[in-house]
């Protein structure tokens, strides 16, 4: 028993080791990239351009299903979700496989407006350094129109404007529950979900979406199956 718990406290000492090496490294990454540009600027580019669609510009159901999808407590948690990340880690190893993120809304803008195409385990620390900094300064609402308007949606649309134009010829305030269901699918893997790529596909992350929906109370089952 003895040795068991030392071995316990070995182990425990080496991952808070290891933990705070990471997040030391992370806020590192995170300082290095304000350097070369400050959080203020980077959100400044992104509400600057031309087809930007404020919060109050989206549809209910557009934010409803892109809520339900992305982070279904996002209102209710910070710049991270440690229930979120316990429950995709938990659906992944039961299903066998990695479809499941954990990253929070907040983290995604982190990565869309401050690392970008970064694609390694330290950008994933500093975004959560990232990720806290933008909670602070920026509101729930503010953020998630950043994360809309910082998203790539295929076809070379990098904004739920263009999109929504792109896709159906209409601003995202007029999308339909059946539309705005289907662009809020699309960030997660433009490259497969788009319409004009793969429209089964599509259609399938759709259903996706509009389960997802019904399971948060946003819409009925006789809405979701009316699409």
């Amino acid at each position: 028993m003895k040795l068991f718990k030392k071995l316990f406290i070995i182990l425990f000492i080496i991952l808070v080791l290891i933990a705070s090496f990471g997040f030391i490294i992370g806020f590192v990454y995170y300082s290095s990239s304000l350097k070369e540009k400050p959080l203020i600027t980077r959100v400044e580019d992104v509400t600057s351009q031309e087809h930007y669609t404020s919060f109050d510009q989206l549809p209910k159901n557009y934010i409803n299903a892109v809520i339900a999808t992305e982070d279904h407590r996002y209102y209710n948690h910070g710049a991270i979700d440690p229930i979120g990340i316990a429950r995709a880690f938990y659906t992944n190893i039961r299903d066998g496989e990695f479809d499941e993120g954990g990253s929070t809304i907040t983290q995604q803008v982190a990565k869309n407006v401050v690392f970008h195409q970064d694609k390694n385990i330290v950008r994933k620390l500093g975004e959560i350094f990232a990720a806290y900094d933008l909670e602070k300064n920026y509101s729930k609402d503010e953020i998630f129109a950043l994360y809309v308007n910082s998203s790539y949606f295929g076809d070379g649309y990098y904004c739920i404007y263009d999109a929504s134009m792109g896709y159906y010829k209409k601003e995202p305030k007029d999308l339909t529950l059946s539309e705005a269901s289907m662009l809020a699918g699309v960030p997660n893997a433009p490259s497969v979900y788009a319409p004009t790529v793969n429209p089964d596909l599509a259609k399938k992350r759709q259903k996706h979406v509009l389960n997802r929906m019904v399971q948060y109370g946003y819409i009925t089952q006789e809405e979701a199956n009316s699409v």
